[in-house]
């Protein structure tokens, strides 16, 4: 419902009905207060009429003081309670029309005034709204005065006030795109979204998601239990907040709450709970309505989270007096930023869910290598990425050959995921095969770089061959562009050994060539990946270096030189993992005495 403003002489005019209807109500209203009614009173259904009223209205007593406004009071000049309620016009946006309140209580005529722009007087308040300002009696006296706010007369006036709701709306979502779903990350994304809407939307919001093998349809709220993601609220809410579950902790949506008619209807649901009764059966428990209610929650807007048809979980929001309370636009806005929201968190668990199946795959395939012959002993560790259980495709393989030889592996896919992991596993198995055949390692690469560059979309991946002869007391070694080996003797630095090394597998082009070395008694061979040694925005000939520096045990327990190896140059709090390790140590074991 508008007001429209009639024809009349004078700076104010003549009332419509409409005007006079509405200004009646705020009369009386205010002239309760004036007398001291008080909720014990019994209903005030006047008071209940102006609170539901689309128009801006606003009472101010004889000393200029802003009494009372309506929700849709604050939707029109962008004000909120907290910013007039109790505080003298003079000291509020409402500056300018001192002059104009002060004749209304002397004379008792109707005044109206236009606000100014947004460099002018009236400002923060929009521009172009028409107000009038009429005096409010009570026994013979003036007790204050009604503001009420009707439409502009200019026709173009609301197009443009929705013109700059639509861009306000569009530059909130553009900010809403870079700030949320920065990371694949289902908690981060969570945490983000509730960030992003305190204080911009709301003054307390919660993130609650299903669990990722939970029913996913509509329709089933009831008892459902959910993860709480994320909490975030305004400072002076933190005491309250406090109270409620925490992220992490699993909650349940009381049936008939406002959380389960959204989740069973599948669209927001906004409520204004005027009593404690009415907050309760909004609550989503008990626990939250005491919390809500201490709090001062006046409005929630309860949103689901939905992503390709299924879902996700649940965004609620909620406001005190402070604000206005949530409205049809809200909801539109709001619906819109879960709906994007929703994308990105449904991304991060398909991300998490790929993740874990290739970690999976690959500790399946890295849990049994072959085994070596009784004269070496050997110890193995593989470490996934610490940052979203990044999977990349290091592997690591024994291969037992005749006459006490056995052949180690180790390589490295390039790329990350399943396909890496997939990849990884065919390699393994080629590699297996070409072994077999007892071939020198050099002719074992050139074989596998055939086999792979024949398969179009396969991967590429470095390899090193170290072939282990303790009998002969003989090293071969032959690389396709991976690291170099670790050699730890006892007495002596570690030594990286300097080998002629050829292109990735998959390329197909060929051209390794292998290199032999003494195998002395109680040396310790070292074979890894680069995730141990390479640090971003750092040479990788820095990186060897400190590998070399170590002091690594060269005698004891295979295990305790991985865990040496891994502290003093694997990653630490410092330098999270940024990429999957595999390392892999070998040692001949000394001939038994005859």
């Amino acid at each position: 419902m508008r007001f429209r403003h009639g024809s009349g002489g004078g700076e104010g005019g003549t009332p419509t009905g409409a005007d006079t209807g509405a200004l009646t109500a705020a009369a009386a209203a205010l002239r309760g207060r004036a007398y001291g009614a008080t909720e014990g009173d019994g209903p005030d259904p006047l008071g209940e009429l102006i609170g539901v009223l689309p128009a801006g209205v606003a009472l101010l007593d004889a000393e200029l003081r802003w009494l009372y406004l309506n929700p849709a009071f604050s939707t029109v000049t962008g004000l909120r309670r907290a910013d007039l309620q109790g505080r003298p016009v003079e000291a509020t946006a409402f500056a300018d029309a001192v002059g104009t309140l002060r004749r209304v209580l002397a004379d008792g005529r109707d005044r109206e005034r236009t606000t100014g722009g947004p460099d002018g007087p009236g400002a923060p308040v929009p521009p172009g709204l028409r107000v009038r300002y009429r005096p409010l009696t009570a026994d013979g006296r003036t007790a204050g005065v009604v503001v009420l706010v009707l439409d502009d007369p200019d026709p173009d006036q609301e197009l443009r006030r929705e013109l700059a709701q639509a861009r306000t709306r569009l530059a909130l979502l553009e900010a809403a795109a870079e700030r949320i779903g920065t990371t694949l990350d289902v908690d981060t994304t969570c945490a983000e979204l509730a960030a992003f809407a305190v204080p911009r939307l709301a003054e307390l919001a919660t993130v609650d998601v299903l669990p990722p093998d939970a029913d996913a349809r509509t329709g089933r709220a009831p008892g459902r239990r959910f993860h709480r993601a994320a909490l975030d609220c305004a400072e002076g809410l933190r005491p309250a907040a406090d109270r409620l579950p925490r992220p992490g902790e699993s909650v349940r949506h009381r049936e008939d709450s406002t959380a389960a008619r959204a989740l069973a209807s599948g669209v927001a649901v906004l409520v204004a709970p005027r009593t404690a009764e009415e907050l309760a059966e909004a609550a989503p428990d008990r626990d939250s309505a005491a919390v809500y209610r201490v709090a001062g929650v006046t409005s929630l807007l309860v949103v689901p989270l939905t992503a390709r048809g299924r879902l996700i979980g649940l965004l609620t929001l909620a406001r005190t007096a402070a604000s206005p309370a949530f409205g049809p636009d809200d909801a539109v806005l709001v619906g819109d930023l879960a709906a994007r929201a929703a994308t990105g968190i449904d991304n991060a668990r398909r991300y998490s869910r790929s993740q874990g199946i290739a970690l999976d795959l690959q500790r399946a395939l890295l849990s049994e290598p072959g085994h070596p012959h009784q004269n070496l002993e050997l110890a193995s560790r593989y470490l996934p990425s610490g940052s979203s259980s990044v999977v990349g495709g290091d592997w690591y393989e024994t291969v037992r050959l005749p006459f006490g030889r056995t052949l180690l592996v180790m390589g490295d896919v390039m790329g990350h995921g399943v396909e890496a992991a997939v990849d990884m596993s065919s390699y393994r198995a080629t590699l297996r095969d070409v072994a077999a055949m007892d071939l020198p390692p050099h002719r074992i690469l050139r074989q596998l770089d055939t086999v792979i560059a024949a398969n179009e979309s396969a991967r590429p991946a470095t390899c090193l061959l170290a072939l282990a002869d303790p009998g002969r007391g003989r090293w071969t070694f032959a690389s396709a562009g991976h690291l170099p080996p670790a050699l730890i003797t006892p007495g002596r630095p570690t030594e990286l050994l300097r080998l002629p090394t050829g292109p990735p597998l998959g390329t197909g082009l060929g051209g390794y060539e292998q290199a032999g070395r003494d195998l002395l008694p109680g040396e310790t061979l070292l074979l890894y990946t680069d995730g141990l040694v390479e640090r971003r925005g750092e040479d990788i000939d820095a990186s060897l270096a400190r590998l070399a520096a170590l002091r690594l045990p060269a005698a004891g327990p295979l295990e305790d030189l991985l865990d040496a190896a891994l502290r003093g140059v694997g990653p630490d709090a410092g330098h999270p993992a940024e990429d999957d390790i595999a390392v892999l140590a070998a040692r001949p074991r000394p001939r038994p005495a005859a």
